[in-house]
């Protein structure tokens, strides 16, 4: 039994404008090297040109689009006697949810386009209406889950 008390969970900070959490950790994802202030900027032009573009609340979109790429199933590397399988697991609603802001940054930063801000609300656009390649890279995670099942006894 260990000494040590568990640890806290941290809860995330809200953004300024919106006052959403997503917002927050899509922010803090987006960021390098510390500047944040060009980080907000980003965010905060992609929900704008969203709210341009569709007229509704950018936020729903956002909500939408997470929503859509959040997967439920990941395969994890491990080692049986010997050789690698690829495990199937089920993914707890706060580490789908990272994984999804990431991919639907990694997507965006891949496409081509002027600036940032452009990319990211074509990709959310996108990912919001269940196509793009965040919606790819989640449909892919699932089929390695589905074709490695056998192995879902092994934990």
């Amino acid at each position: 039994m260990s000494r040590r008390g568990t640890a806290e969970k941290k809860t995330a900070k809200s953004d300024p404008i919106y006052r959403n959490r997503v917002v927050n950790m899509l922010v803090n994802r987006i960021m390098k090297h510390g500047k944040k202030s060009l980080a907000y900027l980003i965010i905060y032009r992609a929900l704008k040109r969203i709210y341009q573009k569709t007229g509704t609340n950018p936020l729903y979109v956002l909500r939408q689009a997470i929503r859509e790429v959040t997967p439920t199933l990941a395969v994890k590397a491990r080692r049986v006697s010997g050789s690698t399988h690829q495990v199937p697991i089920e993914i707890e609603s706060p580490q789908g949810q990272a994984l999804a802001i990431r991919w639907l940054l990694a997507a965006s930063r891949k496409r081509p386009g002027q600036n940032m801000a452009f990319k990211l609300s074509s990709e959310l656009l996108d990912a919001a209406k269940g196509r793009g390649d965040a919606i790819r890279k989640k449909e892919e995670t699932h089929r390695m889950a589905e074709a490695n099942r056998a192995f879902a006894h092994i934990r």
